[in-house]
């Protein structure tokens, strides 16, 4: 006979078992279950217990602004925590720092935040690319080089900083690349791009210089320069910037380019001064071109817009575009396209410096003069109009940023406005004036703020010609 037995998948020694009998057998299993059942309660409730304590933690962590328009460039914030409703006495400043001026809107990553601007003192004229805590203000770094404007224009830098593992890519008004270290500020490389691709002697340069913010794609840097022998979008290594392919004879335009997918394909989609065009950020290939040749100058300032498969551009003279990427092909063809007499006679939507948001089967945006416009999506057609936004005027600016179903609003008279849009109207929430126009950027109607701010942290980070500001927008307790 055994000296051992089994029982519920135990095997007992019969020499040392404690439990001899059958129905002390049974106790046992029942007691065994007993204790798992109680533990697995135990268990779930310290997670239930865990995770109540770290949703709100993870609904409420910051979020970086590291490139043009916010990471992706889709101008959108998701952020929670945020006032509901506020006015210029409620909104507390958290610090602010002298700057010179420029364009450039500052960019936040990793608790620091970029901005560029220009220093003209009789015949010196310098870019510098400024770092500073984002906390406190705190001057953390800059960098500062010889760059003689020969534009129109001349407040100074154009695109944002963009921040990408570590580092920080910065072009300034005629073509002067860098990449630093995004903590130390230490050059990794430098590049004049003017003179390296011929854009001034060739008679490429734009005539407000080079506006377009760098996109980073995996190693490669894609940039919107305008340089001769097909060289309007450059790739450039991001760790050397050596060239790695280049694309396309057009002039060049303003506007940053935005990456989408194409039929599984990333396409890196570019608003150049002759075309819309969409090209293979790997290799440079061009997928497909739309010619949208402007019929004065290239001017085209806004973001091209994309959703559902669709890419939406507008220009102060040239009105609105609508392209459809196509999915049996990698082509596109047109939706609709309009355009008015003039920029005063205007149709669907004439923006200038502008990207509008599209929310739902509606685009909102600021026509030549100033007119807040809503459109429907699939045919351009003019819903309804408002002037409260911002006051009417030539190239009136208001810089858009979606947060759920509301809107967040930066208008060129230093106003920041909370709204919801709709093909009913336009519902203001509140406003305040949070910083003053200057009159570097435009010496008419006593200055303006172009500049897009950045959202981070629970905060708005803005600039103009003399500072740059951090104004809290966190909920405030009661």
């Amino acid at each position: 006979m055994s000296d051992e037995f089994s029982y519920n998948n135990r095997v007992w020694p019969a020499s040392s078992s404690p439990i001899q009998k059958p129905e002390l057998l049974l106790l046992s299993s029942f007691l065994d279950c007993h204790i798992m059942n109680q533990l697995q309660r135990i268990s779930a409730s310290l997670l239930f217990f865990g995770m109540a304590i770290l949703e709100p933690l993870v609904a409420q962590e910051f979020h970086d602004w590291p490139e043009w328009r916010g990471r992706g460039r889709d101008g959108t914030w998701n952020e929670s925590g945020l006032v509901e409703t506020f006015d210029a006495a409620s909104l507390e400043t958290l610090w602010r720092q002298p700057i010179s001026s420029g364009y450039s809107g500052p960019t936040v990553a990793n608790g620091l935040v970029y901005v560029m601007d220009r220093v003209a003192k009789g015949e010196n004229q310098t870019e510098r690319v400024l770092c500073f805590n984002a906390e406190t203000g705190e001057p953390k770094w800059q960098h500062e080089y010889d760059a003689v404007y020969a534009v129109g224009y001349v407040a100074g830098p154009r695109a944002s900083v963009t921040i990408v593992d570590g580092r920080a890519y910065s072009i300034g008004t005629m073509g002067h690349a860098h990449c630093f270290d995004a903590t130390t500020g230490d050059v990794i490389w430098a590049k004049d791009l003017n003179k390296d691709y011929k854009i001034s002697e060739s008679k490429r340069m734009p005539i407000w210089g080079i506006a377009s913010s760098p996109l980073i794609y995996e190693n490669t840097v894609i940039l919107q320069i305008g340089g001769a022998e097909g060289a309007c979008i450059v790739g450039i290594e991001k760790d050397s910037g050596a060239e790695i392919w280049r694309a396309l004879d057009d002039r060049a335009q303003y506007s940053s380019p935005v990456l989408c997918k194409q039929n599984a394909n990333d396409v890196v989609v570019c608003w150049t001064g002759d075309s819309v065009a969409g090209i293979d950020p790997k290799s440079g290939k061009v997928f497909w071109r739309y010619e949208f040749t402007p019929r004065n100058m290239p001017i085209g300032i806004a973001t091209p817009l994309i959703r559902d498969n669709q890419i939406f551009v507008t220009s102060f003279y040239d009105g609105s575009l609508m392209l459809r990427m196509n999915s049996d092909a990698m082509t596109v063809s047109l939706v609709w396209q309009a355009i008015g007499e003039n920029e005063r006679m205007t149709k669907a939507l004439h923006s200038i410096i502008s990207t509008p948001v599209w929310i739902g089967d509606h685009i909102y945006g600021v026509d030549s003069y100033g007119e807040f416009r809503c459109l429907k999506a699939s045919n351009g057609s003019r819903v309804w109009e408002d002037d409260s936004a911002v006051p009417r005027s030539r190239w009136g600016t208001v810089h858009f940023v979606q947060h759920g179903q509301q809107t967040w609003m930066f208008n060129e008279r230093g106003e920041l406005l909370l709204g919801e849009l709709s093909a009913a109207g336009f519902k203001e929430i509140s406003r305040a004036k949070l910083i003053e126009p200057t009159t570097d950027q435009l010496r008419e109607r006593n200055g303006v703020c172009w500049s897009h701010p950045a959202y981070a942290n629970r905060c708005v980070f803005l600039r103009n010609d003399k500072e740059i500001l951090c104004v809290s927008l966190a909920e405030r307790d009661e």
